[in-house]
């Protein structure tokens, strides 16, 4: 948290090219957020996120190691949590992408719950966290993103299904934002913007969410000391305002940070009962 803090507090104050982005093919890992903003502040990042705990997997029967390799050669890797459902029936897929102080092993005991309502869970390491390669940069993170979400959705038979956690649900509504087709998206404790930090507007969540909000669950905390209620407002009344559900909870934190196991729970199982919502119907 202190770390979080620390980047919190620096990010603003290094406006090296703000608003600015690189141009020209295969420009990837360039900044667009500040040449020396966006790369301290994914250092920090990063290293509290830790280091990957091999362990974690191995507790989880159905995880399975799987990798990605992006177009610009980077090797990402990841976890499947395979169905367990008890009819044997796979009734769509989800792509997680996680807060950007977290790595994949750290999550897969909690998203299991979706394995057993026939939904296969795949949840990356950030391009430079933990084990996948790469510079850690927004651009970047949101083509490879783009990239797992368009393979994940050519093998998927049923739903196609996106959950964004704080940073995550910021990659993610780009990914939406570029225009692909899916069923249900789950967005939890997401800034309405980045370009107050010096990124460029495009990158907005506001400029990403599409006017048809009715496949979307918008959620949020009154605790939540890492993105706070008045940093997500903007975007949660766009999401009403565009037919999506909201849920702000007086008794959430930050994602995955609920101090209390039973709000920890019921946040999951919310977020599952919206999902598998769509899962039990098949895909449009």
């Amino acid at each position: 948290m202190r770390l979080l803090r620390l980047v919190l507090t620096l990010f603003p104050l290094f406006a090296v090219a703000q608003g600015t982005e690189p141009t020209g093919p295969g420009i990837l890992e360039e900044s667009v957020c500040g040449s020396f903003r966006e790369p301290l502040a994914f250092l920090l990042w990063s290293s509290a996120a830790g280091k990957p705990n091999p362990g974690a997997a191995r507790r989880v029967p159905n995880a399975e190691p799987i990798t990605h390799k992006t177009k610009d050669g980077r090797l990402l890797r990841g976890y499947k949590l395979k169905s367990t459902a008890a009819d044997g029936i796979v009734r769509g897929s989800v792509l997680v992408a996680q807060g950007n102080a977290m790595l994949a092993d750290q999550l897969l005991s909690s998203l299991n719950g979706l394995s057993t309502a026939g939904i296969e869970t795949l949840v990356f390491d950030y391009r430079g966290y933990g084990n996948s390669e790469g510079k850690r940069r927004l651009k970047a993170m949101v083509s490879d993103y783009t990239e797992l979400y368009e393979s994940m959705s050519a093998a998927t038979k049923g739903s196609r299904l996106l959950y964004g956690i704080s940073f995550g649900g910021v990659v993610l509504l780009n990914v939406v934002g570029s225009g692909v087709s899916f069923e249900r998206a789950v967005i939890d404790s997401t800034p309405s913007r980045v370009s107050h930090l010096g990124c460029p507007e495009k990158y907005d969540p506001v400029a990403n969410f599409p006017q048809d909000g009715s496949r979307f669950l918008l959620v949020a905390g009154g605790r939540d000391k890492v993105v706070s209620p008045k940093d997500t407002q903007e975007l949660i009344d766009l999401a009403k305002a565009r037919g999506g559900r909201t849920e702000v909870q007086p008794d959430y934190a930050h994602p995955f940070m609920d101090s209390d196991i039973a709000v920890h729970q019921r946040r999951l199982e919310l977020i599952k009962s919206f999902l598998v919502g769509t899962a039990s119907q098949g895909a449009r």
